[in-house]
């Protein structure tokens, strides 16, 4: 925020004695850094602390050269005034000519869906989720077969029935999950869009609630890990669900407890610290840190760097909370990648091979050919998915060489 650059600087379209159209903005003070933005626009920028006391000036009616010159009174130097209307206005933080206060930018809306988001996360509710992952957990005990394991997974002959069904029905618990994100994060007044996004070769649904930034840090938790407890939640219920049906409908128990444990294996993807899953969000949040991710990587690349005797990477250009966490979380990454190891080991290799041999056995041994048509229906499915990770990966490569 600091400059040589005289607070005299011009800049086209910019009168220095004349107080700026700002919208209304909030502050959230972090010690040396404060956010800054506006629920209008739903935009969100980090200040150093002078900055944001040069924003509150001119947010309180200062013109820019009073901002300023107070600021160098304050300070004992001068400031680029114009540079920082120009970011002022790059951010959106600046109302149009002849747009009223406090009218929202141009293709927002109101925030919907607040009182939906406060009923679901109000403490009956909460009490009542609490209870109900008690007696499911109770009942898993009470009946060992409740318990989800991977042999769960194949409660049909049809393999392409299997993954239909699953795929089906994870998707309405996919969107369960970020619903409760973005419910969290309304019950704030906050705007959220959801997104397809890929990690690795998985495709995810994101939710993305930029507004949270701007709220205090011990308010951000429920939002953060409002989509974990909905997993919890679907697991609970397919569980007493297929309780009840055993009974009744063994098939349907079966699909239960063969979707709870697919969204199981959601919950534990959760513990993979390379990707940016919910817990890194949390975190990051918990600690203060800006783009762990980046930071840790690099500490593990210099590691290995040191190894082949390359030289380091330069960590100075990351945050310093980055630099001092990364340290330890570098290994936590390395713990991530053990643990992917050990579910592709311990599930996805029996799984798949289990699914190869059958499909193998039925198109070269003497399989009906109902069974035939379903393992050739299960592989082009399994190319069709492949092809659309690809997709998603090219989409996201050529968005990147845009910027």
């Amino acid at each position: 925020m600091h400059s040589s650059v005289e607070s005299s600087s011009d800049a086209p379209g910019l009168d220095l004695d004349r107080a700026l159209p700002l919208r209304r903005l909030v502050y959230l003070d972090e010690g040396d850094e404060v956010t800054i933005g506006s629920p209008e626009t739903d935009t969100y920028a980090v200040f150093p602390a002078d900055g944001a006391g040069l924003v509150r000036l001119l947010a309180d009616g200062a013109t820019p050269r009073e901002a300023a010159e107070r600021y160098r009174q304050a300070h004992g130097e001068s400031v680029d005034i114009a540079d920082l209307v120009e970011v002022l206005a790059d951010l959106g933080l600046l109302r149009p000519a002849g747009e009223a206060a406090g009218t929202p930018a141009a293709g927002t809306a109101p925030v919907r869906w607040q009182r939906l988001g406060r009923a679901v996360f109000s403490r009956p509710a909460l009490i009542g989720y609490a209870l109900l992952t008690a007696l499911a957990a109770a009942e898993m005990i009470r009946v060992p077969a409740l318990v989800p394991s991977a042999d769960k997974l194949f409660f049909s002959p049809s393999y392409t029935l299997v993954v239909l069904l699953l795929f089906f029905g994870q998707a309405p618990l996919l969107a369960l999950h970020e619903a409760f994100h973005a419910l969290a994060g309304r019950r704030l007044g906050l705007r959220s869009k959801l997104s397809i996004g890929r990690r690795l070769v998985y495709l995810v649904l994101e939710t993305s609630l930029d507004g949270l930034v701007s709220v205090p840090r011990r308010k951000r938790y429920l939002p953060i890990l409002a989509g974990m407890l909905a997993d919890v939640l679907a697991i609970a219920v397919l569980t007493l669900t297929a309780d009840v049906l055993r009974g009744t409908d063994a098939g349907a128990a079966r699909l239960c407890l063969a979707v709870a444990y697919a969204t199981v294996l959601r919950l534990v993807w959760q513990a993979f610290f390379y990707l940016r899953t919910d817990l890194y969000v949390l975190l990051c949040t918990a600690l203060g840190c800006v783009d762990l991710h980046a930071a840790a990587s690099d500490v593990l690349r210099n590691a290995a760097r040191r190894i082949t005797g390359r030289p380091p990477t330069d960590l100075s250009v990351h945050h310093p909370v980055d630099r001092r966490v990364a340290r330890w979380y570098a290994w936590l990454m390395l713990t991530g990648y053990a643990f992917t190891l050990t579910v592709f080991a311990g599930v996805v290799v029996p799984t798949a091979y289990r699914l190869l041999r059958d499909m193998w056995l039925r198109l070269t041994g003497e399989a009906s050919l109902a069974g035939r048509l379903d393992s050739l229906l299960l592989m082009l499915l399994s190319l069709a998915q492949t092809g659309v990770v690809v997709v998603v990966a090219l989409r996201e490569r050529r968005a990147a060489r845009a910027i």
